[in-house]
């Protein structure tokens, strides 16, 4: 189990709190996320990136319940529910409805919101520091390759953003994205 030491994860904390940009591993690469609930933090994120807004972002949490005040479970089917479930932890992300409190810069102005409960210990030790999800992409400014190493992000962004080093899986692919109420797979 990896173990991110108390005085990286206050520094985390309050730069999380302070709407900096943050970039830590994920399954198979590096994100970029925030406090979803910034939205100039957001937007650095984007401008950071050089992505466009229209395009939305992935939520990444530690469980469930952290995604819960952006997603409307009402519209969901219970067997619906049961096969995300069974999908997570893990690199599995689903198009989801979005609560009505769910601000469009997540969005992309879009009625759904992406989401994920990672098996990652470092998402999960930070998601349960700030007991919320974080915004998450992928680390790399667009059309770049995705970030596997903190070299590769420092190379990226500078000192630009609060990075924390940790182990991706160099295996590994992005996760898979399907709607959750469709069923179609959006990214395989």
């Amino acid at each position: 189990m990896i173990t991110i030491p108390p005085v990286e994860l206050e520094q985390f904390i309050t730069a999380f709190e302070q709407g900096e940009v943050i970039g830590y591993p994920t399954e198979a690469v590096f994100g970029l996320g925030c406090d979803p609930d910034i939205a100039d933090a957001v937007n650095n994120v984007l401008a950071i990136k050089t992505r466009p807004q229209d395009k939305g972002l992935i939520l990444i949490a530690a469980t469930f319940e952290q995604l819960l005040p952006y997603i409307d479970v009402s519209e969901l089917e219970p067997e619906i529910i049961n096969k995300v479930h069974a999908t997570w932890p893990g690199p599995y992300t689903w198009i989801m409805p979005k609560a009505k409190t769910t601000p469009d810069y997540l969005t992309g102005g879009r009625n759904t919101i992406a989401v994920r409960v990672s098996a990652h210990p470092t998402v999960i030790a930070l998601c349960n520091a700030v007991n919320k999800p974080l915004v998450s992409t992928s680390a790399n400014p667009s059309g770049e390759t995705p970030a596997r190493t903190l070299e590769q992000i420092k190379t990226y962004f500078a000192d630009t953003i609060f990075a924390i080093d940790g182990e991706v899986d160099h295996n590994a692919q992005p996760s898979k994205i399907q709607d959750a109420v469709t069923g179609k797979v959006l990214r395989g």
